[in-house]
């Protein structure tokens, strides 16, 4: 694990109502969610990042209201072509 200091504004933590442990978790999972949503990693990355389960992932998905399934058009033709 890495670690890289981010200068936040004392003031973001009492806007969002959330200590800083908090908030920085909060931020990990904004990201996954966006960097997900945008196509640039998979589900698992995401979770990763997020320090989340795939489950949990799936579930600050929900909570975002980001779909779970990110397929172009050509990824799910195939997914299609291959079903029984």
């Amino acid at each position: 694990m890495r670690t890289i200091p981010i200068e936040l504004p004392k003031t973001v933590f009492s806007a969002l109502r959330k200590n800083p442990e908090e908030f920085v978790q909060e931020m990990r999972i904004a990201a996954a969610v966006k960097w997900y949503e945008l196509g640039d990693i998979s589900q698992a990355k995401a979770a990763e990042i997020a320090g989340l389960t795939r489950t949990g992932f799936i579930n600050a998905l929900s909570r975002y209201q980001v779909d779970f399934m990110q397929y172009t058009p050509q990824e799910l033709a195939e997914e299609l072509t291959n079903v029984d």
